[in-house]
């Protein structure tokens, strides 16, 4: 795998390429890559992993590139909240982490995902390992924004911005990959900022169907009980089917990991860090559905604009806004949340 092979796996972001390419050269203790989930900010610590272990190496250079972007190298240490939030036990991992010793190379990264779900006391707990790591660690943290208590922990890292990939990039890679045009721009439209959203959604044919349900809701309502229901059940059903390719995607992976296992044996072969990621796929992938479903939803009372009033109108999106919002910070039940909504809003005709 030469050099430009290892980035090429990060899509739309040059400028944060270009400037982690130059970083490989005399890089520093601490990186924090802001931007969504799906924006290439993990393929790109990965990418950027493996090219800081390259360049240590120039005999084992192309191993290190492909076992880092395989998120393979046992000099590469991911961690990611097992729910909504970095947790003590989280912290702890880190630390101890940080304090090992490379095993194949001169240098060991650790990559911490989601660092803006850290709570208070995690941050506090984790600044001075990061502001004063081993000399061989290298921290990335990735996050969708700063928190005001993890202010200082920021000031001691690089800040490299990954923004939303547009609905053009992503539309343009799937056409790449083989996509039709019109199909291409529907997946991307589907995807919210994430290419890798819609290579998922490319596999999954009703994700049509589920484009539909949530564009007929508005005309289905009649502020009853059981048409509500009736309605969420639907939704939920139509989500539950639609994890088959994702599902497919795990399997595939456990499999390559038994492989694996059966050839090196068990010990580090990351397996429960695997499964902890395949859940957090999982839940990610509904809270996805989700989000996309508010954003059709709330297209459809923006565009009844001309048959109900300003205010009628301003209101369903802001309920619908609201929702979405405690769907991504406050991890609520999804059937009770999505009855509350569907109760409140108006029906259209």
């Amino acid at each position: 795998m030469e050099n430009e092979e290892l980035w090429s796996t990060v899509i739309g972001q040059s400028q944060a390429i270009s400037y982690l390419q130059t970083a490989v050269e005399s890089p520093v203790h601490a990186y924090l890559f802001i931007g969504p989930e799906g924006s290439g900010r993990k393929q790109a610590a990965f990418a950027f992993a493996g090219a800081l272990l390259a360049a240590n190496s120039e005999e084992e250079s192309l191993r290190h590139r492909q076992l880092a972007v395989l998120e393979q190298h046992p000099d590469v240490t991911y961690v990611a909240p097992q729910g909504p939030s970095l947790l003590v036990v989280d912290s702890e991992r880190i630390i101890k982490e940080a304090s090992r010793s490379p095993i194949e190379s001169n240098r060991k990264i650790i990559i911490v995902d989601r660092f803006h779900t850290a709570e208070p006391e995690v941050s506090a707990s984790l600044l001075k390992t990061i502001e004063e790591p081993p000399e061989s660690s290298i921290f990335v943290l990735l996050a969708d924004d700063v928190r005001e208590h993890q202010i200082t922990i920021s000031s001691r890292c690089v800040r490299v911005d990954f923004p939303a990939l547009s609905t053009e990039v992503i539309a343009d890679a799937l056409v790449e990959e083989g996509e039709s045009q019109d199909h291409a721009q529907f997946l991307a439209m589907a995807a919210s900022g994430s290419l890798e959203r819609a290579r998922l959604l490319a596999k999954d044919p009703s994700v049509i169907d589920r484009y539909e349900l949530w564009k007929s809701i508005p005309t289905r309502l009649n502020h009853t009980g059981a048409t509500v229901a009736e309605i969420v059940t639907e939704i939920e059903e139509q989500i539950s089917e639609s994890e088959s390719p994702l599902l497919s995607k795990h399997e595939k992976e456990l499999a390559d990991l038994e492989e694996r296992e059966e050839s090196f044996g068990t010990r580090g072969s990351g397996r429960k860090d695997l499964i902890t990621r395949q859940k957090r796929e999982i839940r990610r992938f509904r809270e996805e559905e989700l989000t996309f479903g508010f954003a059709v939803l709330s297209r459809q009372y923006l565009d009844a604009s001309e048959h109900k009033t300003e205010e009628v109108i301003l209101d369903a999106t802001q309920r619908i806004t609201t929702t979405a919002s405690e769907l991504l910070e406050r991890n609520p039940n999804e059937t009770l949340m999505l009855q509350a909504l569907l109760l409140d809003l108006p029906a259209l005709r």
